[in-house]
This record gives C-alpha cells, structure tokens and sequence, in this order.
C-alpha cells in the first residue's frame, strides 16, 4: 500500500471518530457497534489492488479513489428546482425519498409512506419507529468481511432509505430513491444506504436514482439490501447518471424466497470510474431473477460490473442480460458468475453480455464463470463484441437518414432489449430519454 492510501485510510479513520462524537448521532449501541466493526474491517483489509490472482479486481484499478483524501460534504445546501427537474420522475402517485449529500431532504421528498402496510423513510428516522426490524435486517447481506468498500459504507452508515412491505401489501406506484451530491467543492465522499424489505406475498416497484449538480470530483460508495419473502415480488432500477469526473462503487445484495422474484435494471451513463457489485441468492424452492444492465461510454470511462447469481435451491431460475456501447477510449469490464450448489437440481440459468465497440481505442473485458455442482440443470451463457454493420448502416442512408441518424438508431436497437426490460412505462420513456440525450454525446 503506498504513502497516498495510507493517507486516505487515515482520513477515513479521522472522519469517522468525528462522526462517532456528533451529538446529531444519538444512536443505538448495536449501530455504534456495527460501524466501529466495519470501520476496523475497512482498515485492516485496505483497498484492494488490480493484481494477478485477485480476479474480482483484476481488470480495475482504484488508485484513482484510494490515492484521494475525500471528505464528508457540507450539509444545508439545497438545488435549484430546475435544477432538480432533470433528475425528478414527474408522476403524483409516486412515493418520492430526495437525499442530499447523503441525508434525507424532506423538502424536497413527498411525504413519506407509512401505513399499516408499508413504511418508506429515511433511515436515520426509523431509527426509533423501526429499531427492531433495522437490528433484525440492515448488514445481515452486506456482509463486509473481505469487502473493503461495503465496509466503509457501513462504517459511515447514518442516513440511508428504508422500504418495508407488510404480508400481501401492494404498491402499484413505484418508489423513487434520488441520491444527489450537490457541492461546489471537489473530493467530497457520500455513503448512501438502502434496506428493502418485501414481506411474503407483497410487490413494489423500486427506482434508485444517482447523479450530481455540478461538475466536479466525488466519490459515491453505495450499498443496497433487498430481502424478498416468499411470494413476493420486486422490481428494481438503477439509474446512474454521474458526472464524467465522479467516482461510484455500488453493492446490491439480493436474497431471495421460495417463488420470489426479482427483476432489475441497472442503467450506467455517467461517472469516470464505476464499479457495481450485483449479487442474487436464490435461497428458495421456485424463486427467479432476472438482471438485465446497460452501459453506454466514452472519453476514460471505465465501468465493471461483477454479477453473481447463485443458485442455492432446486427448481430456481435466472436470466441475466447486460448490454454496452463504447466509444472514444473507455473500457467496460463484465464478469458474470453462475453459482449452483450441490443438490440444487432443475436450475435452468442463462447469462449474456455482449457489447458494440465504436472505436479502436474502446475496450470490452468480459468474463463469465460457472461453478456447477449438481447434474440435472440447464445453464448456457453468450458473449459477443462488435462493431456497428457497415451494411445496416449504409441501407439508412439510401432511406434518407443522414450517418450520425443512422448509426444512433442502430444503437437504440441494439440497447432497447434491455430497456423493455422495464415494466413501468413512465420510467421507460424517462430511460430512453437519457439514453437518446448520451448517445448524442458519442
């Protein structure tokens, strides 16, 4: 570890103890323990390193964060309304959570739901309301032995969302989770925290959405938790929408019921390097996914996306499909792992990454693994890199289409299969709208 890590691991030591000493902090000891564990995690394991035999971080390289002295932003600062506008979901049915620089804004969120079937809040508030069922669930799946940055997310972990659903409690509006960094300053750091209970038989559809006001260098680490009950159902999508000089690593922990399902769709547009951790365990009889993303580049950017699906059970199933289109000298980086335990016969798992290169300098790393260990089971997978067809190209052309028009509307097929993934129109016309406005950029 070099002198600039060092550095940083100590800053991070600093900020925390502050934050420990607040009296904004009046928390439970079980939290103030959970944090002061992950914290000693955090500095005993370091940043892990791009290394040969370090697979999960081979290919990425997080200098870029670790050699940087970020600090906790300053509260109090609230956006212009135009300028929240281009982040918003203009619908009045949706169940709206705004946070700013990691804390809850409730002038800018709807009114929070809560009922006798359903309660979404902020974290730091149903510290007193929910206390026993955050105790019960938040870091029981983000487990942070071995996992430097969900560990430094939970040694921060003040504010955050909670979405809990009751036994057979439907939400037909989706609930939207904005997280914005807003600071004039540079190097600010946030930890934003998300605990998605669905209860058996219940269903919601559940939009987190990433992005920031101005232009300048911040890391964001996330973490998401998502226990799905029997019967029930969830729908989840990630909208990250960075500035090309912002920072993100992102960690979702799915755990899975028997006959649950989960969908999601992860969406990756913006950020100079971004790393997403997915992991899906199908923990009953019966239960699905299905994880569909999309990642579309250019300049540096590097975006790595490490997807696990592991098969605990018989009879469980998933479907995984994940998209890119790279340009100017950005790299993306997919390794998809299919996990089958002993015993957990009838799987049937299919994963595929494939990706358009539009330039000699863009890179695709791509890396599926299966670790198959039962003998009734059905799991394929397909990868495939390439360039735009010269031919479909030059046919739009002859139908009046001038190239740029042509080669954008061959771009929007090639991404839509992942888009029509999303189930609530609404959020798929806004989707397709950030994804016409990136690809003008390309």
């Amino acid at each position: 570890m070099n002198q600039e890590s060092d550095m940083a691991l100590a800053s991070y030591r600093s900020a925390q103890a502050t934050l420990e000493s607040t009296d904004l902090l009046q928390d439970p000891d079980w939290i103030r323990d959970l944090r002061a564990a992950a914290l000693g995690s955090f500095l005993s394991a370091g940043f892990p390193t791009a290394r040969r035999g370090n697979e999960t971080w081979k290919y990425t390289n997080v200098e870029p964060i670790s050699s940087v002295i970020f600090h906790c932003p300053e509260q109090g600062l609230k956006p212009e309304t135009k300028d929240l506008d281009s982040f918003v979901i203009h619908e009045t049915n949706w169940t709206r959570l705004v946070f700013l620089n990691g804390a809850f804004s409730s002038c800018l969120s709807t009114p929070s739901l809560v009922n006798d079937g359903i309660s979404v809040s902020s974290l730091a508030n149903s510290l007193k309301s929910h206390s026993n069922i955050l105790q019960k669930y938040l870091g029981q799946l983000a487990d942070y032995s071995g996992e430097p940055f969900t560990a430094l997310n939970t040694a921060f972990l003040h504010d955050g969302a909670l979405v809990h659903l009751a036994k057979d409690t439907r939400v037909d509006a989706p609930i939207h989770l904005l997280f914005l960094t807003n600071s004039r300053k540079s190097d600010v750091v946030t930890h934003p925290r998300v605990l998605i209970i669905a209860e058996e038989g219940s269903q919601a559809t559940i939009v987190e959405s990433y992005g920031s006001f101005h232009n300048e260098r911040y890391f964001c680490n996330t973490v998401t938790e998502v226990f799905v009950d029997s019967n029930a159902e969830v729908n989840h999508y990630r909208l990250q929408r960075h500035t090309n000089l912002a920072y993100q690593v992102g960690t979702t922990q799915v755990q899975l019921q028997q006959d649950s399902r989960f969908s999601s769709v992860a969406l990756d547009l913006g950020g100079s390097l971004v790393r997403n951790n997915l992991t899906v365990l199908t923990d009953g009889e019966g239960s699905s996914c299905k994880l569909n993303g999309a990642y579309i580049t250019n300049g540096k950017q590097h975006v790595d996306n490490q997807v696990i699906i592991d098969h605990a059970k018989a009879h469980t199933s998933s479907r995984e499909l994940y998209k890119g289109i790279l340009s100017g000298s950005s790299k993306a980086v997919f390794h998809g792992s299919i996990i089958v335990r002993p015993g957990a016969q009838k799987v049937d798992s299919r994963q595929e990454d494939r990706n358009l290169i539009l330039s000699e300098d863009a890179e695709a790393d791509v890396k599926p693994a299966f670790w198959i260990n039962a003998d009734d089971v059905k799991c394929g997978h397909g990868t495939a890199s390439g360039r735009l067809d010269d031919d479909e190209v030059f046919y739009l052309k002859s139908r009046g289409l001038d190239e740029n028009s042509a080669k954008r509307l061959l771009m929007r097929g090639f991404i839509k299969e992942v888009i029509d993934g999303i189930q609530c129109e609404t959020l798929k016309l806004h989707v397709n709208d950030l994804v016409d406005s990136k690809l003008e950029d390309l």
